[in-house]
């Protein structure tokens, strides 16, 4: 296993967050509030960013200041996975991903040709470098589009009631998360992943401390296990955050956000 040096530092928590009505969610109060804790602990927090967003869009945010820059991306529903330098640029980190390269097998062309008549789906004209995405309409949509998908050996992906992914066979956020927090060292324990759709699933399962924050969708809800280690929060957005970081204690300032946010 090859270490980044960051592995190294001190830092007693990490975040790992959705951004879309995750991190992004909740009143501009409420997101104010969990920014700035975060801002104010820089020395001991490490925020990841784990969203089907892609970095330009991320970058872009983030150098707007809606949004305090992570040290991590895990973008693209857990196909790319990129680290931030310090003056802020973003790149994927080879190693990380050569696998996703290897189970995506450049399969862009054959998924587009694939499910092109298929009833329900209008193609996202993004250029994403590991996956195919479209706009999803449940009420058109042609069930057969998940044999296409399996025939091809790849993994198809339904969010929010409105999205439709085509993603590497074993690739999404949480076995992504996974790999790079083995790659930084960092322990499961002391990391929080948060989230909100059923994008997010395999993130909130994947052996860390989670949170679907108030306001999840249903079809995430009833797909958690139900065990101490995941917290179904009260609060939207932002402040279902804070309020799981407060519950499961894992900052030694936990306390503080606890009672700014909750």
């Amino acid at each position: 296993m090859t270490f980044d040096a960051e592995a190294t530092d001190s830092r007693a928590f990490t975040l790992a967050t959705d951004l879309d009505g995750t991190f992004l969610g909740g009143s501009d109060e409420d997101r104010a509030r969990l920014y700035s804790w975060i801002e104010d602990n820089r020395d001991s927090v490490r925020l990841i960013f784990v969203t089907g967003r892609d970095p330009e869009f991320i970058g872009s945010v983030c150098a707007e200041g809606r949004l305090p820059w992570p040290e991590y991306i895990i973008g693209d529903v857990g196909t790319t996975i990129a680290r931030v330098s310090p003056e802020r640029t973003i790149a994927p980190i080879e190693v990380l991903e050569d696998e996703i390269v290897t189970r995506w097998n450049d399969s862009g062309a054959r998924v587009r040709q694939g499910l092109e008549n298929v009833a329900g789906l209008t193609v996202q004209e993004t250029p994403f470098r590991y996956r195919v995405s479209y706009h999803y309409d449940p009420d058109r949509f042609d069930p057969v589009a998940h044999d296409i998908v399996a025939d091809l050996g790849l993994d198809l992906l339904i969010s929010d009631n409105r999205f439709l992914d085509v993603l590497p066979p074993g690739v999404s956020k949480g076995p992504s998360l996974l790999r790079l927090l083995g790659h930084l060292g960092i322990a499961p324990a002391r990391t929080l992943a948060a989230g909100d759709t059923l994008n997010d699933l395999s993130m909130l399962v994947a052996g860390t401390r989670a949170v679907a924050v108030g306001g999840s969708e249903q079809p995430l809800l009833d797909a958690l296990p139900a065990t101490p280690d995941i917290l179904r929060a009260r609060a939207i957005g932002a402040a279902g955050i804070a309020e799981a970081i407060a519950h499961f204690n894992l900052h030694p300032r936990s306390e503080e956000i606890l009672s700014d946010a909750v």
